[in-house]
């Protein structure tokens, strides 16, 4: 059988050219892996110094509305309360049965 000799034919160019590749694709990945864990270590390090969060305070409590008198309350008085008790529902203070509640005790009813 004839042995060529000399350079390297099609086909041991390709399997050349192949392995080459491969490896510095392995490479590659291996270095970014490495980068991507190195990264996540030092993260998890500085949460581990600083510590947990500090808890947010909770909400203040909604001062309880007061019972007024018939003979006290006036029109725009009792407007304005509802006004603002319709601001504090908005606002997520109150929930839609406290204000129902209250509503109704400032309604007399």
């Amino acid at each position: 059988m004839l042995r060529r000799r000399g350079r390297p034919g099609l086909l041991g160019t390709v399997a050349r050219t192949a392995v080459v590749a491969g490896t510095a694709s392995a490479t590659a990945n291996a270095v970014s892996h490495h980068s991507q864990q190195k990264a996540a270590d030092q993260q998890a390090a500085a949460q581990q110094q600083a510590g947990p969060p500090p808890a947010a305070p909770p909400p203040p409590a909604p001062p309880p509305p007061s019972a007024p008198t018939p003979d006290d309350t006036s029109t725009d008085d009792l407007v304005g309360q509802l006004t603002q008790l319709g601001e504090l529902r908005d606002a997520g203070v109150l929930s839609p049965d406290e204000f129902a509640a209250a509503k109704s005790k400032l309604l007399g009813g």
